[in-house]
């Protein structure tokens, strides 16, 4: 074969992939507020990479997220040139603490979605392709952890495994993946009776070939946006666990935690209600920006793989 031949193979080949992210591209384009989103992710994702860069690990400290401290006075201090955001009580500096925070976040967001995702995709995808009593045991039991409230459990499973990342990390993919395993259920419940997956199987393709190819590839959709959509959400609930004081030891790289070291001096006095704004207004920001990122994308990500949008 030729290299003129093997060019337009490719071309051909690639061609359906470029129209694809062309339409995406698009489609962002058209959503002035998807676009703050993706710019808002952009700056998380620069934050994380160059934190080693923006707030360098002091010399001797082996744990970069171990923040670092000027002693144990409990007052907190106000921004300076030493400590750009302030000082928390027992005097964390702050400043580090929400660059650093950054990666934790990302870690448990990213981590706990794509872990619940392939947890609930590969339940639901069994019980609504096959049905009968293998569906009926799964969906049982999915309904019983789906009973629970997801905080409170969340709370449990991390008293008994011990306060750690890790442990938060498991307990809430252990109390996520539910809700992805009966909503591709139900898409699967829809797709396997249509008729390319009946003339699939009539031609003698597996399962395997008929779920990969067929089943998923047209239901997949609607777990995917839920997926952009939750990665906020599971960092407020962390953020939660780690203000109750459910997580790691005390002076963690934490947006969470930074924020559960003010809750005795959000209010300083009556006559100064503010004096100590930096030590949960600045965490806080950082925490409202990130899910506010997630949000926006996840709407970007709706608009993409809207079906009725396609259309237009």
């Amino acid at each position: 074969m030729g290299i003129s031949s093997r060019l337009k193979k490719f071309k051909t080949e690639i061609g359906p992939t470029v129209k694809e992210m062309k339409f995406m591209i698009t489609r962002m384009k058209k959503s002035p507020l998807s676009m703050v989103g993706v710019a808002m992710l952009l700056f998380f994702v620069a934050v994380a990479l160059l934190a080693p860069v923006l707030a360098p690990v002091p010399e001797g400290q082996t744990d970069p997220y171990r923040v670092p401290r000027e002693g144990y006075l409990a007052e907190p201090k106000p921004p300076s040139e030493k400590h750009p955001f302030g000082t928390t009580p027992w005097q964390f500096d702050l400043y580090y603490g929400v660059i650093w925070g950054t990666r934790t976040a990302f870690r448990i967001g990213l981590i706990v979605v794509l872990s619940a995702l392939a947890i609930g995709l590969s339940i639901g995808t069994i019980a609504g392709y096959y049905g009968g009593v293998i569906d009926e045991l799964m969906m049982r039991f999915t309904d019983i952890i789906w009973a629970f409230p997801n905080l409170i459990l969340c709370m449990a499973l991390v008293s008994v495994l011990g306060p750690t990342l890790d442990s938060i990390i498991l307990a809430l993919t252990i109390v996520g993946w539910p809700t992805y395993a009966r909503v591709i259920r139900g898409e699967i419940l829809k797709v396997r009776e249509e008729d390319y997956v009946e003339a699939a199987k009539a031609v003698g393709c597996s399962d395997f070939r008929v779920i990969f190819k067929h089943v998923l590839p047209n239901s997949i959709y609607s777990i995917l946006i839920m997926a952009s959509l939750d990665i906020g959400a599971i960092v407020l609930t962390a953020a939660a666990l780690m203000f109750l004081g459910l997580g790691p030891p005390s002076g963690y790289a934490d947006w969470g935690q930074m924020i559960s070291f003010s809750r005795g001096w959000i209010y300083a006095s009556p006559s100064n209600p503010w004096g100590y704004w930096w030590t949960w207004t600045i965490p806080g920001v950082f925490i409202f920006i990130f899910v506010l990122a997630w949000n926006l994308l996840g709407d970007a990500v709706r608009d993409i793989f809207d079906p009725t949008l396609r259309r237009r």
